[in-house]
């Protein structure tokens, strides 16, 4: 465990686990717990999956789908934003160590 973290109790489906978590990334891991228990939650509602194991598999699936096609607004693909970022901030960065050269 990093000499920033510390271990938390958290509960998924009923079920309580002790977590390593970096300090600062609390509230986003109980999101996370949040989002997952709820996935889970969804999945047993239906009544089509079986047992704790099928469901948290079910879960994780329907999660990464989620996240592999995830796109904001009219199509826009995360992915591709952040490789035009990137790209955006390398010419912003030579263009400043040019100017810099300047002085």
């Amino acid at each position: 465990m990093a000499d920033n973290a510390k271990t938390i109790e958290v509960s998924i489906f009923g079920r309580n686990y002790r977590i390593s978590c970096a300090q600062g990334e609390r509230e986003a891991l109980m999101r996370a717990v949040e989002y997952l228990d709820a996935k889970m939650g969804e999945i047993k509602n239906t009544g089509k999956v079986n047992g704790t194991d099928r469901i948290a598999v079910m879960a994780a699936l329907n999660i990464a789908h989620e996240l592999l096609s995830m796109k904001v607004g009219a199509g826009f693909d995360i992915g591709d934003a952040k490789r035009r970022i990137h790209s955006i901030e390398a010419k912003l960065d030579a263009a400043i160590a040019r100017q810099e050269k300047l002085f």
